[in-house]
């Protein structure tokens, strides 16, 4: 809720009307909305939004109608916690800090804060900058199975480095060369060069089963595939496979369910037990129950009447 403030004069007497409590709301506002006007020396009682203080920091502060206006001016000021600074020094205990209070920050080596800045403040919307230390320069990396067109010991923010596959291996794109950008948290990627003939090729499609992601036409060594099943159909297997040398790892199977038709309930006299007699599915392993049918009796076994399915098939009993 919102009460609005704000002081006016009339005929000698000051009174207030309604403002916002920004962040805040007053204390069982409906009830005292109908105070307002409200004369000098008037007084409620009001609180404050998460990760923000009332003026006293207490839970419950007041305002006061004053000849200059509401008092305290600012009900509620933003509380700022400093426990983490990315890539730099975090303190070793949980800080608290009011708004408009500022601390210094140390990166850690080849990190900075953005435009050099050695601080942060605590605003109204919280840390600016963020508490995060962004990097200074990017150093050489260390390739594998690839080489740097050019060398040097320091690459700036935006910089590009180029590189080429060694002979015989090709990147993730199915080039022999490729480039790498030095961004505020380092380099963009880096390069994976391998031997062209340890790509693998479309995964298989198998009966039943989608892939989670959509399918590339090549595959570098080590990717991973990721199979889901139809529903009601159960997988057999892990649901991923592994390119490692050219090939595929086995791929699952999807067991197919069984279908329990009304057509061979009513030829067999049975129902389900506690279910409709419509067409329903069960997946391979689970357990289905049948009954006879009003005015017929038993002719299997009574143990025949719990059926469990195995991999789309199951054994239905039979009433007479």
């Amino acid at each position: 809720m919102v009460l609005l403030l704000s002081v006016i004069l009339t005929l000698g007497v000051s009174w207030a009307q309604e403002q916002e409590i920004k962040h805040g709301s007053l204390y069982n506002e409906n009830k005292y909305k109908s105070y307002f006007p409200a004369a000098i020396g008037t007084w409620f009682y009001y609180s404050c939004k998460d990760n923000f203080v009332t003026h006293s920091g207490n839970y419950w502060d007041y305002i006061t109608c004053t000849q200059e206006g509401w008092s305290p001016a600012v009900q509620c000021r933003r509380k700022c916690i400093f426990n983490y600074l990315e890539n730099g020094v975090s303190p070793q205990h949980e800080k608290e800090y009011m708004e408009g209070e500022s601390l210094r920050v140390n990166c850690h080596a080849d990190y900075t804060f953005p435009d050099q800045q050695t601080s942060m403040t605590c605003t109204e919307d919280g840390w600016s900058p963020p508490p995060v230390c962004r990097v200074k320069y990017c150093g050489m990396p260390v390739f594998a199975n690839a080489t740097a067109v050019i060398t040097g010991a320091r690459f700036g923010v935006n910089d590009t480095l180029d590189y080429k596959c060694l002979d015989g291996y090709e990147n993730r794109d199915g080039k022999k060369a490729g480039s790498m950008v030095c961004g505020e948290d380092g380099w963009t990627h880096l390069p994976t060069c391998y031997k062209s003939t340890e790509k693998c090729e479309r995964p298989p499609s198998i009966s039943n089963a989608d892939f989670t992601s959509l399918p590339l036409a090549v595959y570098p060594p080590g990717s991973r595939i990721e199979y889901q099943c139809l529903p009601y159909y159960e997988l057999r297997g892990s649901k991923y496979v592994t390119c490692n040398e050219g090939k595929w790892s086995e791929p699952p199977r999807c067991i197919d369910p069984c279908v329990i038709s009304e057509q061979n309930m009513n030829k067999n006299n049975i129902r389900l037990k506690g279910k409709d007699d419509t067409t329903y599915y069960v997946k391979t392993g689970d357990l289905v129950e049948f009954v006879c049918k009003s005015g017929h009796t038993a002719a299997t076994s009574q143990q025949s009447f719990q059926v469990v399915c195995g991999e789309g098939t199951l054994e239905y009993p039979r009433c007479e």
